[in-house]
């Protein structure tokens, strides 16, 4: 966490450069204020074995002292600490960490373990710079910042070309905020910071402009014409964060003069849409939780398959392609030497130059996340681009795909859908929680991060690693999806699926005519979890007696108490033996007075209902009313001995009906205090998501 502001400077720069960039080090240090109010931490890729002459070629140049870092030091203002030669340098709690000796030379990337660091640690204060030098190093780092909300910045100009691998690669990920020659940066620092200061007063206690919070709708639609995304299903305190962060960088004051530049600068427009899309991947990012997937998963889906069986997969929101390429080393991996006839995994994301990067399978230098033994078995080497072998990308599918307009694919075993929920409100989470439901096969896996609650969707999804968020899909119940859920198509179906969606409704309404053809119009159609699909109509109120409590079309939550018992014994007879259930002993009490009822439960599709029996028809045909006495004993006979029997029979029911009543009681009293509690847990639940969205927007693993 950072410090008060009173503690540490309103700007921590890192800056780093190869042994190449000791000029723009220089040029840099010379154009420095003495009293700019920011403390800059220098890390070069040093000789483990030489000493550093560094601070002293620094000092001599720089109006701001000039030191080298050391282990447990309080960063301080208008200061500026060198790394030293074989060192890991880091920051928390705005205290410089050193870890010595450090690793070997083929795993040392000391620009973007600070850089990570800092991001970590300063957020928004956070100022990444990237100078000239060979590979790639701060790449990541760069990445990191950008994503907590930091400044970035990249040299424009190089005395030799062979310099410019770190500053090149730093542009090519779209998130440096500005590329400009080392001499112009220091003026930028000033002028962002002192622009950071101006608009403190203007934002809440959450830090969010309050000028923002009103116009966001007006941003939201500006970004719908021009991108045809639609943010507005997006939380609004992220959308936001990312809106007024580059507000700060280009220094503009007012939302509405921010709205004036979205309308004529189309180039501006891309870059918020960027801004709001920043992907923080990498190879096996959270190696614990793909061993959780491995174990709970992979293998027993695997497991399940035969050679000539086929793997479909899909990783939503697949930024740059890390992901999916994991996921295809890690199913190849489980396999061995196995062979299933087609293995295919669906890498998607909204951002087109993301999925171009995926789609061209070229890395550069540091492939953060791979072991060597993976890196050397799945990968080749081109210079200082690693590309997946072709077993692998033969695997891995690309293509642009919104979550939200888009069709889902279907018939997948898994999905993999990481830190996307936790930008989305309430609502369009659910809704695509119902798409994933939909779109994975019986008994199919859902992956996804672990910040993401899964809480209002647990009728969808059975929990196996609680932590890592892997689940299974539930098979159809109460509540349930049963049709594809809703989506903003961009063409319209075809003429098999516009033929195919209505089937099973035409079935069950021709169905229902046949049979309702013998009975009297008060009827319900239930399917086999007892949850009414259709109403006869106003008839059915006599039979109703809704209790108190959550909304149901339960039949059993809403039936007339006095019905429950032997409807639910004719039900349950007649979907476990295919055939009517007709009892015609049955009494009700309406508008005070007691009536003879039939009561008729058959199956839809007749003697094969058991098997097919998704649903059945219970009906009921009013007699005339009944006296007092005939309302007692119906079938009483002059016979003593049966009228004795009857008694009997009638006061069981009567202890059976009142036992009934108790029970049902006791039960809706349990469903009220489940509820209560699950209200409870998911509005904590929903306070955990927004500050597990502000850690994943300042951290990158």
């Amino acid at each position: 966490m950072p410090l008060p502001d009173e503690q540490h400077p309103r700007l921590v720069v890192g800056i780093g450069a190869s042994a190449g960039g000791l000029a723009a080090f220089k040029s840099f240090s010379a154009n420095t204020p003495a009293d700019i109010g920011m403390a800059f931490v220098l890390v070069q890729h040093l000789a483990p074995a030489h000493k550093s002459l560094l601070v002293e070629l620094l000092g001599a140049h720089s109006p701001l002292p000039v030191v080298t870092a050391s282990d447990g030091v309080t960063v301080k203002e208008n200061c500026v600490y060198v790394i030293p030669p074989d060192a890991t340098l880091t920051i928390h709690g705005g205290i410089l960490q050193l870890v010595s000796p450090a690793p070997v030379r083929e795993h040392r990337r000391p620009i973007d373990s600070f850089l990570t660091s800092l991001a970590e640690d300063c957020g928004e204060r956070a100022v990444g710079i990237v100078l000239a030098g060979v590979g790639s190093d701060g790449t990541d780092g760069v990445r990191s910042i950008k994503e907590c909300g930091g400044l970035t910045l990249a040299q424009a100009e190089f005395d030799a070309t062979a310099l410019q691998g770190m500053p090149s690669s730093a542009v090519a990920t779209g998130l440096v905020d500005q590329v400009m020659p080392v001499e112009a940066m220091p003026e930028k620092l000033i002028a962002y910071h002192k622009h950071m200061v101006e608009v403190e007063n203007s934002k809440d206690g959450d830090g969010n402009r309050r000028d923002l919070q009103e116009q966001l709708g007006s941003i939201t639609a500006i970004l719908h014409a021009r991108s045809t995304h639609d943010f507005k299903g997006y939380k609004e305190p992220t959308l936001i964060r990312r809106i007024q962060r580059r507000m700060q960088v280009l220094h503009i004051e007012t939302a509405t003069d921010y709205i004036a530049r979205l309308q004529t600068d189309a180039t501006e427009v891309t870059a918020l849409f960027h801004e709001l899309l920043i992907g923080v991947t990498q190879f096996f990012r959270d190696p614990d939780a793909f061993e959780v997937l491995k174990a709970t998963a992979l293998i027993p889906l695997l497991g399940a398959k035969v050679d000539d069986d086929s793997i479909r997969v899909w990783v939503a929101g697949c930024s740059t392609g890390e992901e999916v390429y994991s996921m295809a080393i890690l199913i190849r991996e489980t396999l061995q030497d196995r062979r299933l006839r087609e293995i295919k995994i669906f890498g998607t994301d909204i951002d087109p130059s993301a999925v171009a990067v995926a789609r061209s399978g070229r890395y550069r230098n540091g492939m953060v996340g791979l072991s060597p033994e993976r890196l050397n078995r799945w990968f080749v080497k081109e210079g200082v681009i690693y590309s997946p072998v072709p077993e692998i990308r033969a695997m891995c599918v690309f293509s642009t795909h919104s979550l939200v307009k888009d069709p889902p694919f279907s018939k997948l075993d898994l999905i993999s859908c990481r830190n996307v929920l936790i930008y989305l409100g309430e609502d369009l989470q659910d809704r695509l929680m119902r798409t994933f439901h939909y779109a994975l096969r019986t008994g199919g896996y859902l992956f996804l991060g672990t910040s993401e609650s899964v809480t209002r969707s647990s009728r969808l999804f059975a929990p196996l690693d609680k932590k890592y968020r892997v689940l299974q899909r539930r098979d159809r119940g109460p509540g349930l999806p049963t049709v594809q859920p809703s989506f903003k198509a961009t063409s319209e179906p075809g003429p098999a699926a516009r033929a195919r969606r209505p089937l099973a409704e035409d079935r069950t309404d021709k169905a229902v005519e046949r049979l309702m053809k013998h009975y009297t119009p008060a009827y319900f159609v239930i399917d086999r979890n007892h949850e009414i699909t259709r109403f006869s109509g106003s008839e059915t109120g006599n039979y109703i007696e809704p209790t108190q409590g959550i909304a149901s079309l339960n039949l059993f939550s809403i039936l007339h108490k006095m019905l429950r018992p032997a409807v639910r014994t004719a039900v349950n007879e007649a979907l476990e033996s295919g055939k009517r259930v007709i009892n015609e002993n049955l009494t009700i009490r309406i508008d005070g007075q007691v009536r003879a009822l039939a009561l008729i439960v058959e199956p839809i599709g007749g003697d094969n209902g058991a098997k097919t029996g998704a649903a059945c028809v219970v009906a009921f045909r009013d007699s005339s009313p009944l006296n007092g006495t005939e309302a007692i004993d119906v079938v009483a006979t002059s016979d003593a001995k049966t009228q004795a029997l009857e008694r009997e029979l009638l006061g069981t029911k009567t202890q059976l009906q009142a036992a009934t009543d108790e029970l049902e009681t006791r039960i809706e009293d349990m469903k009220s205090t489940t509820e209560e509690f699950q209200a409870v847990n998911e509005e904590l639940q929903s306070s955990n998501e927004e500050l597990e969205t502000a850690k994943e927007e300042m951290q990158s693993v």
